[in-house]
This record gives structure tokens, C-alpha cells and sequence, in this order.
């Protein structure tokens, strides 16, 4: 049918993309083309929806004369102390701020350069912070805008202002910007070829547990890894990873590997490898994971391993579809399940971090257009929202490392899994995007299975939760809210690292500590401030002490399964890591 325009309407887009009346909200196929377009040369990011909020910022703070003059004069203290060499107030960078780290920048005239920019920084962050009636989504999109403005005009980002390189090339004879060149050129040489190469072979270097693929469909395959040991506890692992990359996260290196960890500890271990969606999948939703996924898995490792319930293990977004595959489980009397273990997943969405600057109804519609145009989000498009969140870190820092010192990172397992990115289908990334972080529906309990809504609090099974301290995708204290959404048993692990090397954390790796503590059935709430003090800390790896928790759970060891079950439907296929976790 065509509308008034007489261009043809598209019809209904996924549910999630539906309005609250169950009504499809109007667009033009005209009008989705241009944002597609504009979507790819912005990185997916919407242009108004950072300037709806830096434009209420400049109107408000044009109507506050007081508090213009106030920065006036705070902007006059800041000047004077770095004309007067005030080094008892200097400003002092963040410890995870490593962009003045050498030497040089305490000597002048580089440590004046640091200074200014330290301070300047610091008063446009109280500009954009100190605006009354700004609100807080708006107030957070400001000081994004800000800091990304400042961190572009840094003078570490300056070959004549930063000493490091000004060293380096004194040093090589300019041989490290021949090299940063050189470096520049193969960089972009893989963006625009589309290819990226791995410094390692998947199924060789990484994904190396032995094991078997026991199912295979349209979205995933199932592992089952061969045992280790002469007995095995009579509960199987099922993992389920994320699908934004390859599972073999959990499985890298045999020093590093979670999965082989499990296996030598007694465990059968099923784990899912997601197929790398492309344009054909477009209409696959979020049910379709949680039922052709999680459940479908579910029943082949009880009919392999004879098992009446298993050890559910869910990893960042694959920790989220579990939670709502348990919950409609407990609704429907299925107990299936022994134990949930989350792995900085999110149950509760309302304090997302960072990455919630970029969940509006703006943007989110202009994403909904480009992945309408594509049939998915390529992970490029997505790699841009998570580096512009550490832009130092992740952007500047390598730079400067790459194009100004000429050194070239050697690369790791994990740096590996990091490049070896995948793609997210149309309606699945929709429905995520709007129905967890923009409308919070799992935690408010209005989040549908089957035509129903589903409830968090009716899981009734141990959880073992481990939240990281410097998580930037699953801020630990949103993954800690798992205490509220249940009142059950929830042994809470808080530890060091961010959201991949946090949980990537095997025995004897250096530096590294985590917090524990248990709150048994019927245990008063504590917010996470008090659960840290609470919580008792100890040195090294977690994964010790999450597989006594396990132990404590589980039955007797006797005599491990066979690789699959011909009779039961899921005969024993190719080796691990299959097929999908190659696919491009």
C-alpha cells in the first residue's frame, strides 16, 4: 500500500522497532537510504542526537550569567597558577590516564603544555557538569562531546610537543616516523580491503581443547570437549558465550583457556559457537537465540550426558539471553538447571555506563536504518562506539605508539580474539538494544517468552555472578544489581581487570585479586559500596575458587559420557572448534 507521499511504505518493522500501541512507526524507504548513508560516514553515530543535547547546553548556559561569570573566574585561577608555575596545585592525571607517563613531561617546557591541557580539560568538564536544568542523559552526551574535542588537541597527539617522540626520533635519526609511515599505510591498506589479519590460526594456536561438534543449526554449533580426567562430575558445563565475537574467548591458549581449565577439573563442558550472521539472517530475534540457542543446547547435552540438569555458564550478552532463558524456564516448572554462573552480564540495564550515551531514541533509529539497509551491524560500526569510549586507551595511545614511535604491538591471544570480530542480525540488535537498554524491560518485568512476561526473581537456583572493576561494557556495580532482580542464593565475585581480561584470569597469571562474598536466601540487600568493604579480597586467579563452588553443587564423579549420542540425535561431527568460528 502506498502512503500519501506515493512512495511505497515498508511495512512493519521488528516488534522492538513497534511503538508502545503495537503501531510501526512511519519512515520512507527514501528516507531510511539517506541515514544508512550518513550512518556509514559518522560510524553509526547520529549527528542530532549529539546535538539536540550540545545545543540545550548552550542555550541554558547562555541564560545563567552567574554562573558564565563563575567560569570566568575559575578560568582566571586556572591561568594564573600555570603563569605562576603553581606546582603545589598541579594537576595530576588519572592513574588510567597514561598519556604524560614519561619522564619528559615533568621537565619544561613540557610539563607547562601538560599543565594547560590538564587544566583546560578539567574546566570544560565543570563547564559541561555545572549547568542547572541540563538533565543527566543530556549533561553525560556534553561531556562525551567535550572530552572527545580535548583529547584530539592533547599535545601527547603532537610530534613537536611530545617529548617521548621528540626523543625517539633524536635517537633513530627520524628512522620512527619512516616507520610510523610505514605502519599508517598497512593500517589502512586493511580498512579499506575489509581484511583483517590474525597473528594467530584458530584451531592451532587458539580454540584448541580437543572435543567434537555434537549439533549443528542455523545459529550455532555445540562443542562437547573430550574429558581430561578418569571421572567427571555428573552435571555437564553448558557455556554460552556472547555473539558480538567468537567464543573462543573462553578457549584461547592452553596456559589461558577456561574451558580446558574445566575439562581438567572433571568437567564435561558443552559450549556454543555462534554463526557469523550476514544479510540473509536480517529477521532472526532475540527468541530465535534463546530457543534454536540456549535451549536447543540445553537438551542435547542432558540426552548426551544422561544428566537431570546442568551448569549453566552465561558471558556478557550470552549471560543476559540466560537469564531470560532461566527465567521463562522457572516459569514454566522446567528445572533443567542446577546452577546460573553470569560473567559481567547484565540483568539490569538502568546503569549501563557509558555505553548508555549512545542508547536514545535518536540513535537508536538512525542505527535501526543502517542496520536496515545492511541486514545487520558490522563490527567495525561497532568497534567505533567502544574505542571512542577510551579514546585514550584504545585510539590516541596506539596511535602515537604506531604512527609517532614507529613500534608495532606484539600482539596476543586476546589482542587476536579482540580483531576477529562478528556481526549482529538487524532485528536481534533492535530488539537488545531497545527492549534491555533503553526500555529495561527484563528488570522491570515486562520482557515476553512465548507471549508472557518473564521475572528474574523466579530463577530459583544458585547464581554465581563475577563482575570486573574496570568494566566498560558491564559496569561491575550494573552487573551487581543481580541482587535486587533475585533474593536467592548469589555468591558475587568483584575482580580485577576489564571485561575480557578480567574474566580471562588463569591461575598464576601476575597481579591479579578478587573480591568474594556469598548472600545466602533471605539475606538483607547490600548496595555495592557496602559489598565491597564487606567482601573479603584475595590474591590471584578466581577460577579456583568459582570451580569449588561448583564442586559444592555437584554429584559424584563416575565414568565420563560419550562424545555425543548417535541414538539420542546428536551424533559426534567435525573436530572443535567446527565450522562457524571461521566463518568471516
Amino acid at each position: 500500500m502506498d502512503d500519501v507521499t506515493g512512495i511505497r511504505s515498508l511495512g512493519p518493522l521488528p516488534d522492538a522497532a513497534a511503538g508502545e500501541t503495537g503501531e510501526p512507526p512511519q519512515a520512507t524507504e527514501v528516507d531510511r537510504l539517506l541515514h544508512a548513508a550518513q550512518a556509514r560516514l559518522t560510524g553509526g553515530i547520529a549527528p542530532l542526537a549529539i546535538a539536540g543535547p550540545f545545543l540545550e547546553w548552550m542555550l541554558l548556559l547562555a541564560n545563567q550569567p552567574a554562573f558564565r561569570f563563575e567560569l570566568l573566574e575559575r578560568a582566571w585561577r586556572e591561568w594564573f597558577a600555570l603563569i605562576t608555575s603553581d606546582t603545589e596545585h598541579a594537576v595530576v592525571p588519572a592513574r588510567s590516564d597514561h598519556r604524560f607517563g614519561h619522564p619528559g613531561w615533568q621537565m619544561e617546557p613540557f610539563r607547562s603544555f601538560q599543565q594547560a591541557f590538564l587544566r583546560a580539560e578539567r574546566w570544560w568538564a565543570e563547564a559541561a557538569s555545572g549547568v542547572r536544568g541540563l538533565g543527566q542523559a543530556q549533561e553525560r552526551i556534553v561531556a562525551f562531546v567535550l572530552r572527545q574535542a580535548m583529547d584530539t588537541i592533547s599535545p601527547s597527539n603532537v610530534p613537536g610537543l611530545n617529548p617521548e617522540v621528540i626523543e625517539r626520533t633524536a635517537e633513530t635519526g627520524g628512522r620512527n616516523l619512516l616507520s610510523g609511515l610505514g605502519n599508517a599505510m598497512a593500517d589502512a591498506s586493511e580498512l579499506f580491503s575489509g581484511r583483517i589479519r590474525l597473528p594467530v590460526e584458530v584451531g592451532k594456536d587458539v580454540a584448541v581443547t580437543p572435543g567434537r561438534v555434537v549439533l549443528k543449526n542455523r545459529l550455532m554449533e555445540l562443542i562437547q570437549y573430550a574429558p581430561a580426567t578418569a571421572k567427571v562430575r555428573p552435571e555437564p558445563v553448558l557455556i554460552v558465550p556472547a555473539w558480538i565475537m567468537k567464543y573462543y574467548i573462553l578457549d584461547l591458549s592452553r596456559t589461558n583457556s577456561l574451558i580446558g581449565y574445566l575439562v581438567a577439573q572433571g568437567y564435561t563442558v558443552f559450549c556454543i559457537s555462534w554463526h557469523n550472521p550476514g544479510a540473509e539472517d536480517r529477521d532472526l530475534s532475540l527468541d530465535d537465540y534463546r530457543r534454536d540457542g540456549v535451549m536447543a543446547a540445553l537438551e542435547a547435552a542432558i540426552a548426551i550426558t544422561r544428566a537431570p540438569s546442568v551448569h549453566a555458564v552465561g558471558y556478557c550478552l550470552g549471560g543476559t539471553l540466560l537469564a531470560v532463558a532461566a527465567a521463562a524456564m522457572a516459569r514454566a516448572g522446567d528445572e533443567r538447571l542446577k546452577t546460573v554462573t553470569l560473567f559481567a552480564a547484565q540483568t539490569d540495564f538502568s546503569e549501563a555506563g557509558e555505553l548508555q550515551l549512545f542508547i536514545t531514541e535518536a540513535q537508536l533509529a538512525f542505527l535501526e536504518d543502517l542496520m536496515w539497509q545492511q541486514g545487520y551491524l558490522d563490527s567495525r560500526q561497532m568497534a567505533g562506539a567502544f574505542q571512542m569510549l577510551r579514546a585514550n586507551d584504545l585510539v590516541w595511545s596506539r596511535m602515537i605508539k604506531s604512527y609517532l614511535l614507529g613500534e608495532r604491538e606484539h600482539p596476543n591471544d586476546l589482542m587476536a580474539w579482540n580483531a576477529d570480530a562478528t556481526r549482529m542480525p538487524y532485528r536481534m540488535h533492535a530488539e537488545y538494544l531497545r527492549r534491555f537498554f533503553l526500555k529495561n524491560e527484563l528488570a522491570e518485568g515486562r520482557f515476553p517468552v512465548d507471549g508472557a512476561p518473564i521475572a528474574v526473581g523466579d530463577i530459583r537456583v544458585p547464581f554465581f555472578v563475577v563482575g570486573t572493576e574496570t568494566d566498560h561494557v558491564a559496569p561491575w556495580r550494573s552487573v551487581h544489581k543481580i541482587h535486587l532482580l533475585n533474593d536467592g542464593e548469589v555468591t558475587f565475585v568483584l575482580t580485577s581487570g576489564g571485561h575480557n581480561a578480567g574474566v580471562v584470569s588463569e591461575p598464576g597469571h601476575p597481579h591479579r585479586h578478587y573480591r568474594l562474598h556469598r548472600r545466602m536466601h533471605g539475606e538483607r540487600y547490600m548496595g555495592p559500596e557496602e559489598w565491597e568493604m564487606l567482601a573479603e579480597q584475595h590474591e590471584g586467579s578466581w577460577w579456583p575458587a568459582w570451580v569449588a563452588w561448583l564442586d559444592e553443587r555437584s554429584g559424584e564423579p563416575a565414568a565420563p559420557p560419550p562424545l555425543g549420542s548417535a541414538a539420542a540425535g546428536f551424533a559426534p561431527g567435525e573436530p572443535a572448534p567446527g565450522r562457524y568460528v571461521h566463518e568471516l
